[in-house]
């Protein structure tokens, strides 16, 4: 059985990378040390190199969060997304996959699949999931945040009146959208 470090611990680590801005991992390479098992150090680690704009790590890190605790609902989900924000649609959606195993309300399931809608040009009913995700989400406010600015981005995509949404054009606009936030150096 894998050793983690103690809820004290990770919140003393939590509070220092915090009040390092966010961009100092040293921190949690010293907690890996005493704890390379622990998944949250891994996804905290990924998550801080992320904001720091170190990509290839942060996907290695998050990745690795997912290998030791497949269960870990929060990193898969961001390993996901962060696959997707890189242009990955279809990694991503093997990492969800799992995913659609979790009960009918919980707000990542609603975000998986809007994401899936918006992957697939099914603006409205993206909105309508990640609307519906934002709703039941009281445990990760950040999160709620990124799926609003995503509807937001999305509204502008929704075809105007009259027009299919399955009349997509020949490039995905989901596809155009995506590829003006992904750096073509961190595709997967």
């Amino acid at each position: 059985m894998t050793e983690l470090c103690g809820e004290e611990e990770m919140a003393r680590l939590i509070e220092t990378v915090q009040s390092d801005s966010g961009n100092d991992v040293a921190a949690i390479d010293t907690m890996l040390q005493e704890y390379p098992g622990d998944p949250r150090l891994h996804f905290l680690r990924g998550s801080v190199l992320a904001s720091g704009n170190r990509l290839l790590e942060a996907y290695e890190a998050m990745q690795r969060a997912v290998e030791i605790a497949p269960d870990f609902v929060i990193a898969r989900f961001q390993l996901g997304f962060f696959e997707l924000s890189s242009g990955d649609a279809q990694s991503a959606m093997e990492n969800w996959e799992p995913l659609e195993e979790l009960p009918e309300d919980h707000y990542i399931r609603r975000f998986v699949r809007g994401l899936v809608h918006l992957i697939h040009d099914q603006f409205d009913s993206a909105i309508s999931e990640l609307r519906e995700g934002i709703a039941l989400n009281q445990e990760n406010p950040p999160l709620n945040h990124d799926m609003q600015l995503i509807i937001d981005k999305t509204a502008d995509l929704v075809p105007p009146a009259g027009q299919a949404e399955s009349d997509a054009p020949a490039v995905s606009s989901t596809s155009a959208l995506l590829n003006q936030f992904s750096d073509p150096k961190t595709r997967h």
